[in-house]
């Protein structure tokens, strides 16, 4: 079944005003269903950890929910290897201390020019503080995708991990994330997947991946500003967790460090929530073949929402393209190839000849269209691309409530712009 763009439209308060949102990449509307369960905690279950007494009962009730909604949702192997905290730049920082603990100087690590600074400083500082080398992946310039030979490369000098992440939050690109992983894992590497920019538009399974560790930010698929964290439960379990000395040496509390966000955990577990209710509503179709692939109960109600999800992403796509293509001078960087769209995420950045991408970005918000500007974050990408001391690139990034319309007036809006 179709989605029905008005019924989903419904389960975003945001949106029952004429603003146009294609500031995704950078966060999404937040859905009904995680702002009802934020609300019902704060209301009924605000309690802290480990009481005795109802409300906190009913607190570690939903909190164990949580964990285990999110493990349907990474289609991991248990509730104990999720791990909640402040977004993903901070679970990073956070947890590479735990895998830095035992490199040696002279170790090596790879990482990518492509990958948001959160999938790179954090690795970086545990380089220099243990004297390990960094080996880089660098990009193609002319359609954003990774260089794998270079990847083979610096995998045949044995590093201890590499991190990568599972699409470009800049170009939009969708690495081969199976792949890399096999490659890395024949080398003896470990695997850290980011998959904040792609977790809004496909399916994540961490079991066919093979990756070691793997996180996403849940304000980008609809919840509250958090982060969550997979790691293989006996990575885990083996890994010195950096806390205080009254907090549980179990998984996943070792992790999570001090009393979290409750409120925002009710809100991912809300968020999950709003992808079975759309997996329900509209991935009747994907049952059948789902269901061969060994998915059950909620895990095959969120199959069956991202692949619905995907499909109509994918002509959302198509018509972004078109309209970008149509406006007077302006350049996509990255993947513009409609034939290779699944090499991609509905994520696109581009120039208009020399206009400054903040003045384009101020142009379009004067239309109430909203998009940003600048480097995202993904540093590297700019520098590589001659554009960080230029002012980066303009971003716009659909989401499966933005609608062909919006498109539409987006083109008419760059077109105006652009003279």
């Amino acid at each position: 079944m179709p989605l029905n763009l008005d019924l989903i439209r419904q389960q975003f308060p945001s949106l029952n005003h004429p603003t146009i949102f294609f500031d995704n990449p950078g966060g999404t509307q937040v859905a009904k269903q995680s702002i009802d369960r934020i609300t019902k905690y704060l209301i009924e279950n605000n309690a802290n950890h480990g009481g005795v007494f109802a409300t906190s009962i009913a607190s570690d009730e939903v909190l164990d929910e949580a964990h285990r909604a999110m493990a349907d949702f990474y289609n991991a192997s248990s509730a104990e290897e999720i791990v909640f905290g402040n977004n993903m730049t901070t679970i990073t920082l956070h947890i590479s201390r735990s895998i830095s603990r035992d490199w040696k100087e002279g170790d090596e690590i790879v990482l990518t020019r492509l990958d948001h600074d959160a999938n790179v400083t954090p690795w970086v500082l545990a380089a220099q503080d243990k004297g390990v080398k960094i080996n880089w992946v660098d990009f193609d310039v002319e359609d954003g995708t990774l260089k794998l030979d270079d990847l083979q490369k610096a995998l045949e000098r044995k590093p201890k991990l590499v991190a990568v992440g599972y699409a470009s939050n800049s170009l939009g690109t969708l690495n081969p994330i199976e792949k890399i992983t096999k490659m890395a894992h024949d080398a003896g590497a470990l695997v850290y997947v980011d998959a904040v920019q792609y977790a809004v538009h496909g399916a994540i399974d961490v079991q066919k991946i093979g990756c070691d560790f793997l996180v996403s930010s849940s304000y980008k698929y609809f919840g509250p500003h958090a982060g969550i964290l997979y790691g293989k439960h006996e990575l885990l379990e083996k890994l010195f967790a950096y806390k205080v000395r009254p907090a549980t040496n179990e998984l996943p509390g070792k992790f999570e460090t001090g009393t979290q966000n409750h409120e925002g955990i009710a809100g991912i577990l809300g968020a999950i929530e709003y992808f079975e209710w759309l997996g329900k509503e509209f991935g009747g179709e994907y049952t059948s073949e789902l269901s061969k692939q060994g998915y059950s109960g909620r895990r095959l109600s969120l199959k069956q929402a991202m692949s619905a999800i995907h499909a109509y992403e994918f002509e959302l796509s198509r018509a972004l393209l078109s309209a970008l293509e149509a406006v007077p001078g302006l350049r996509i960087f990255g993947n513009a190839d409609p034939r290779r769209f699944d090499e991609r995420i509905a994520t696109f950045s581009f120039r208009i000849r020399d206009m400054h991408p903040h003045t384009v970005a101020e142009k379009l918000a004067a239309e109430n269209i909203y998009v940003w500007d600048g480097n995202y974050y993904a540093i590297n990408v700019t520098e590589r691309l001659g554009l960080e001391d230029k002012g980066g690139m303009v971003r716009v990034g659909p989401v499966h409530y933005n609608t062909v319309n919006e498109v539409e007036k987006l083109g008419e809006a760059l077109k105006k712009i652009a003279g």
